[in-house]
């Protein structure tokens, strides 16, 4: 956290510092550092900030996160008009200072909101670097407008910012070499760090949601300042601008998922979308003269997601709902308008967005840093819920609980099954063939279809949605060629051959996915049987055979299929209970979809997880947990009926008793004088670690607490016993008590090494699975019969991890002792 935190900070220093060099230098003379070598620097910085603001802790977030989130999105921005005037893409001074001054005007309002917000939360020094930045940009905007303000004032509002940071390396280094003596005031950050703990902002709302609506500014703004007549015209010099926002808002949509925000994450994906669209509509007139055309259906489609999205939204926090109305309003507007982002109403409702964007934005970076929290209108809305027999939110830990195991990520379905109705409505759009970049399809294909398709199918694979993840690639590759390939000038008769080829393939594994999608549910394989059909209408145009009005069909009756999968998705991960089924298998065949019955799973990572599980155990359930070995099906001794259930979930079979587990020796102390001393001397040497022994059963298993269980436990004549070599089980065992275990696997099948292995094949029989991940062995423990070990013989069920010769090592060794 604390490297984390020195990167951001004397990363926002060092651009600062090379912003005051630039520009401290005389108007007449040329600056000291070129404008080209400035925008590389910049975006140098940009990265490290960004990389500065991801890496810091969701749970202990502050608004260091939308500080350096928000500088990065603008110094990138900034730096690629640095460079495009020093390569002269922007010719004059007019150029510059219309391209330059709606980002700077963005971003002086933005960093004065996080400026206010810091001094309110008691961050003195972001506050300041944040007032610097902010007044060092207010006095650019001047300067662009008047000569007579200097460039000077622009390089002291930097200057300032530089000694925030040297003051905070200072203080970083004094703590060091002091070993925490000394600590000037601001910089003890694991005095922030406990501050940051003790306000719980994090856990309540999503700490990336400020920076991903300040970028909503940057982009409305360069529409407004048209409309107000602060800059002359939409040109080139914007596009990076709406690039950069764009890119930093898919960046922001993964972090909210990582932050387990489905809807707002969403909200981030669409937006994006209009970005790029903006971006490559103020591109095109750079090298074409054609009128721009904007397929209206699918504008109305996409305020139609956005008006459905405000409303499961609304639901969650009324006022980001209330926000969402105001994109529903400019996709309508954009609609409406035949020269789209260059007419005036679409304008206008920008600078709607760039109101309501910093009124929420200053909602959310408040909601992230202070202890009382501002209402956002969700009580009411839960208790008129609560009103409700049918309707029930989905709240608790387990809100965004993955498919198998654990996820660092939540669900991204939704986005992906909005990205394919984008898609398909963009293509019925016909477009000019003589001039197929004049039509704005191929940002809605390739960035909604393909970007942030595949960006869902990324995180359904994190989740364990292989199937699914699988399709949604597929398809975003697709969507990537084909929309590259039928509108952007691409295609010729000469290759339609070869489009037809790669076409063939295409459907080649979407019938696989069909054929899998059979044991998954109905919706999916409608889902992809109607992308056949797209498939089809594109094999059939490559090879100049397509019927009239068949694509248009084919992409209606696509988009229709995943509109429903996208209400399903939203509602499942909006309400308890299924609200829009997604349907049962088609076919079912025996031992596929074991997991059906989803069991909770829990991260073994958090000590909380562990804690939850011994109290499952305890109340007589039966868990899946990992060990230094494979993974293994456990219960309490103390619980005959969790242990009779583990016994029969497994079908035991004779030759393969359950064992007894132990976390230290000391739990057999009292029971220390029914041993022979070998047989003690040899279970001291040998434990903790992958090796069980099979010993003698007698009245020490009394003194373990096991009662009826015991029936359960070895054979009537010995019993196998181990400490496992793993923190992790220990500390169960420690919370429990001594549990019974077995292999984590239907008997007669491989070990279990992961816990989506445990999930698949025994979700539907045990209460939860603690997961570890892979396990750190694929082999099972060595078992040793030690039942004649007096005699100085021992025997072997088993030759697992430990091999024999190293067995037979500690005995001799305990034997000379």
């Amino acid at each position: 956290e604390s490297l984390h935190s020195c990167i951001g900070l004397l990363g926002i220093s060092a651009g600062s510092l090379l912003l005051a060099v630039h520009f401290y230098s005389s108007p007449q003379a040329a600056p000291l550092i070129p404008s080209t070598a400035l925008g590389v620097l910049l975006l140098i910085l940009s990265a490290l900030l960004a990389y500065a603001g991801i890496r810091r802790s969701l749970r202990n977030a502050s608004l260091l996160v939308s500080l350096c989130l928000t500088l990065s999105a603008f110094w990138s921005g900034y730096g690629v008009i640095l460079i495009l005037a020093g390569q002269g893409v922007l010719p004059g001074a007019g150029a510059v200072r219309d391209a330059l001054v709606p980002g700077l005007a963005t971003f002086t309002l933005a960093l004065l909101l996080l400026a206010v917000v810091g001094f309110l939360c008691r961050e003195p020094v972001l506050a300041l670097v944040a007032a610097a930045v902010s007044l060092a940009s207010a006095h650019e905007v001047a300067l662009h407008y008047s000569s007579s303000l200097g460039p000077s004032a622009v390089a002291c509002g930097h200057l300032l910012v530089c000694l925030v940071g040297g003051y905070f390396a200072l203080g970083r280094m004094l703590y060091f070499l002091s070993k925490g003596k000394v600590a000037l005031a601001g910089t003890d950050l694991a005095e922030k760090k406990a501050q940051e703990q003790g306000r719980g902002g994090a856990g309540s709302t999503n700490p990336f949601a400020a920076p991903g609506l300040l970028l909503n500014m940057l982009s409305a703004s360069v529409f407004g300042c048209r409309l107000l007549g602060v800059t002359h015209g939409l040109f080139l010099g914007h596009v990076p601008w709406l690039w950069a926002a764009g890119t930093f808002q898919i960046g922001i949509c993964v972090l909210s998922y990582r932050a387990m925000d489905v809807l707002m994450a969403t909200a981030f994906g669409f937006t994006s979308i209009l970005k790029f669209a903006a971006g490559y509509s103020l591109l095109y007139p750079t090298w074409q003269t054609e009128e721009l055309s904007f397929p209206t259906p699918f504008l109305v489609v996409f305020a139609i997601l956005f008006a459905v999205l405000a409303l499961f939204l609304s639901l969650q926090s009324p006022v980001d709902g209330l926000y969402l109305l105001v994109f529903v309003t400019y996709c309508i507007a954009l609609a409406c308008s035949p020269r789209g982002f260059f007419a005036g109403g679409p304008q206008g409702v920008a600078v709607a967005i760039f109101v309501a964007s910093a009124l929420v934005a200053l909602i959310h970076l408040y909601y992230v840093g202070a202890r009382a929290k501002i209402p956002l209108g969700k009580g009411a809305v839960k208790a008129l819920l609560a009103r409700s027999s049918l309707l029930k939110l989905r709240e608790g830990p387990d809100l965004h609980a993955p498919y198998l195991g654990y996820s660092k990520y939540a669900d991204a379905e939704v986005l992906a099954y909005a990205c394919s109705v984008l898609a398909s409505f963009a293509l019925t759009a016909t477009g000019d063939p003589q001039a197929p970049l004049a039509t704005v399809v191929i940002p809605w294909v390739v960035v909604a279809g393909g970007i942030l398709k595949f960006l869902g199918g990324s995180v359904a694979f994190a989740r364990g949605k292989t199937l699914e993840s699988s399709a949604f690639i597929l398809y975003s590759v697709m969507w990537i060629i084909w929309g590259l390939t039928r509108y952007g000038g691409l295609y010729s008769t000469a290759r339609s051959f070869h489009a037809a080829v790669g076409i063939v393939a295409f459907m080649l594994f979407n019938s696989f996915i069909i054929f899998c999608s059979l044991f998954l549910n109905m919706a999916w394989f409608f889902y992809s049987l109607t992308f056949m059909l797209i498939a089809v209408s594109f094999l059939l145009d490559a090879i100049h055979a397509l019927p009239a009005g068949y694509d248009i069909a084919a992409t209606l009756i696509f988009g229709l299929v995943s509109f429903y999968c996208f209400l399903a998705a939203l509602s499942s991960s909006t309400f308890e209970g299924c609200c829009l089924p997604m349907g049962r298998p088609m076919v079912q065949l025996s031992g596929v979809g074991a997991g059906t019955t989803k069991c909770l799973h829990l991260p073994a990572r958090k000590a909380s997880s562990v804690k939850r599980i011994a109290d499952i155990l305890r109340n007589g359930g039966t868990c899946g947990i990992p060990t230094d070995t494979v993974y293994v099906l456990v219960a309490a001794c103390s619980r005959p009926d969790a242990v009779e259930k583990a016994h029969r979930s497994k079908r035991q079979a004779q030759d393969r008793p359950m064992s007894l587990w132990i976390s230290s020796l000391k739990q057999l102390e009292p029971a220390k004088h029914l041993f022979t001393p070998l047989l003690w001397d040899f279970m001291e040497a040998a434990w903790p670690s992958p090796i069980s022994l099979v010993i003698p059963r007698g009245e020490w298993v009394d003194f373990l607490g096991m009662k009826d269980s015991a029936k359960y436990v070895g054979t009537p004549q010995s019993v196998a016993i181990r400490i496992p070599d793993c923190s992790v089980t220990t500390h169960l065992i420690d919370l429990v008590g001594p549990i019974v275990v077995t292999s984590a696997n239907p008997t007669g099948e491989a070990d279990t090494t992961h816990h989506n292995q445990v999930y698949a094949k025994l979700g539907d029989k045990v209460d939860a699975v603690l997961c570890g991940g892979p396990s750190p062995e694929n082999i099972a423990s060595t078992v040793v019969d030690c039942t004649k070990i007096d005699s100085g013989n021992i025997g072997f069920f088993r030759v697992g991890i430990i091999p024999k010769s190293q067995v037979l090592q500690i005995l001799e060794q305990v034997q000379k002792k």
